[in-house]
């Protein structure tokens, strides 16, 4: 069952733009620890930026259904699994939007689709749910 769709697309200038003008004031507020390290270790920081922006607003989409106000930038962090591909964790309000949207006996899967074509980025989520299997 799909709980929630979300998308978002982001011109990676606008990024950059905000890197310069703010620099490590713009990263703290809108990225975790972990992207802003993974981020500065890419050749182009503001599209790695862009892209986890977009997740960040597409995620915030998927879970508006749950109306839990005030998510913060930093509650929805985007990491590479090893096989490079991106990994969404939650906390705070959006772990408890997530949480308010998942119906009992269910379990919440959160899938994500990044692309980019310069200057933009894009990301399309889908939080689906499915039956917690129970053993006989």
């Amino acid at each position: 069952m799909i709980l929630g769709i979300g998308t978002d697309l982001v011109d990676s200038r606008r990024i950059a733009n905000s890197l310069d003008r703010f620099g490590a004031r713009f990263e703290t507020r809108i990225f975790t620890e972990k992207e802003i390290e993974t981020a500065r270790n890419r050749p182009d920081p503001s599209l790695f930026y862009a892209k986890r922006f977009a997740v960040k607003e597409a995620v915030y989409k998927a879970l508006s259904a749950a109306e839990v106000a005030g998510l913060g930038w930093r509650e929805a962090e985007t990491l590479n699994d090893p096989n490079g591909a991106p990994r969404l964790h939650l906390s705070g309000g959006c772990k408890t939007a997530l949480e308010r949207l998942t119906p009992e006996g269910y379990k919440a899967s959160i899938h994500i689709s990044l692309s980019d074509e310069l200057p933009y980025a894009q990301a399309f989520v889908v939080i689906s749910a499915s039956m917690i299997q129970t053993g006989i």
